[in-house]
């Protein structure tokens, strides 16, 4: 059984998409739809030419030509195209951010509320092989009941992007929602709790400082601290360095509990690597009652870490996905209510980065 991907918006993440589910058997690109000519030529190209190409995903949805699609469009289109996509009744993966806006986010799932057909919201670090096998050490019990999760991401500053809709807070969200949902999504997930209160200080400092587009200058955060309070009384903390092309490690992901400290460190792109090689992945278990430390490489094949920017992790979930629409059976492991959640963290993160404020999230924004 093929199952034909509809693809809205093919730009640099569309076409990662493309690459990822070209490694599906079954898999195939019966459309795409992006206003940009080159992007949309060269996506076409990249699926191989058996795909029709439309300007307007909406000439895209009229043609129904697909089994289930994929939005990969910019953060501030994702509303209005997930309530046109939404009305197909056919599967959804929504590219992260599911809007810039809790509000927006919380209209979607109103119209989503009695849909058959699933909906995934694409939150692609739950799936890198470093990240998968730390929560999976979290529900074995290796460090105990988690109290405490830090995330550390230096990194590259943002790609350009057509339009250079990614330089504005207006169209992203902000960095702390754009970038950083993927954090609180696996804070979420890790902690088995929600956020309750969040501070956060952070600031555009290096990146795009001299830029101009259109004679407006750059607003997006480039580095920041935030931290996050959940109901349980557990605690988590962000460091976030977009000015930071090169680190060994791009991220690391650390919980720990009453017995054991567990990371996951994952090392960034290979073309932004040292070298220009991506080094394998590693687990780090530190032992509080042994006071032993094991190191694990966590390998992944070539051929998926070469398909996108994301350690392997875009093909992993079109894996579950492709599965959960082939079967029929199950439900969306990233669902809307987690896409709200992770936006609703980003905005509260946003508006404290600005006002110096510690919001609470039990009180609304």
């Amino acid at each position: 059984m093929t199952i034909r991907y509809g693809l809205i918006g093919a730009g640099m993440m569309g076409q990662e998409h493309i690459r990822n589910l070209a490694l599906i058997e079954g898999a195939s690109i019966a459309a795409l739809a992006e206003p940009d000519t080159a992007m949309r030529r060269d996506s076409l190209a990249l699926a191989g030419g058996g795909a029709r190409a439309f300007t307007d995903h909406r000439e895209l949805l009229s043609a129904d030509l697909c089994d289930a699609y994929v939005i990969a469009t910019p953060n501030d289109t994702h509303h209005d195209v997930m309530l046109d996509v939404l009305a197909t009744g056919k599967p959804i993966l929504c590219e992260k951010p599911l809007a810039t806006t809790s509000f927006d986010c919380r209209e979607i799932l109103r119209r989503a509320d009695d849909r058959a057909a699933p909906v995934w919201v694409a939150m692609e670090y739950r799936y890198m092989a470093p990240v998968q096998r730390l929560l999976a050490e979290l529900a074995a019990g290796t460090a105990g009941p988690p109290r405490m999760i830090s995330i550390r991401e230096h990194r590259f500053p943002f790609l350009p992007k057509v339009g250079d809709w990614n330089r504005f807070n207006r169209r992203t969200g902000g960095t702390l929602v754009e970038k950083c949902c993927h954090f609180w999504d696996l804070m979420r997930l890790a902690m088995q709790d929600d956020p309750v209160r969040v501070y956060a200080s952070g600031a555009m400092d290096v990146n795009h400082v001299d830029e101009v587009y259109d004679g407006q200058a750059p607003d997006i955060i480039d580095n920041a601290y935030v931290i996050v309070d959940f109901a349980g009384g557990t605690r988590g903390m962000l460091d976030l360095c977009m000015f930071a092309e090169g680190s060994a490690w791009q991220e690391v992901i650390s919980v720990t509990g009453p017995r054991a400290r567990v990371d996951a460190c994952v090392p960034g792109p290979a073309r932004f690597a040292p070298g220009g090689v991506q080094r394998p992945s590693q687990v780090v278990i530190s032992d509080r009652t042994t006071k032993a430390e094991q190191i694990e490489q966590v390998e992944e094949d070539p051929r998926i870490l070469g398909a996108g920017d994301h350690h392997g992790s875009t093909y992993h979930q079109h894996r579950r996905f492709f599965d959960l629409v082939r079967t029929g059976r199950g439900t969306p492991e990233v669902t809307l209510r987690d896409g709200l959640w992770s936006v609703r963290v980003g905005e509260a993160a946003e508006l404290s980065a600005r006002t110096g404020a510690a919001i609470d999230l039990r009180e609304g924004l």
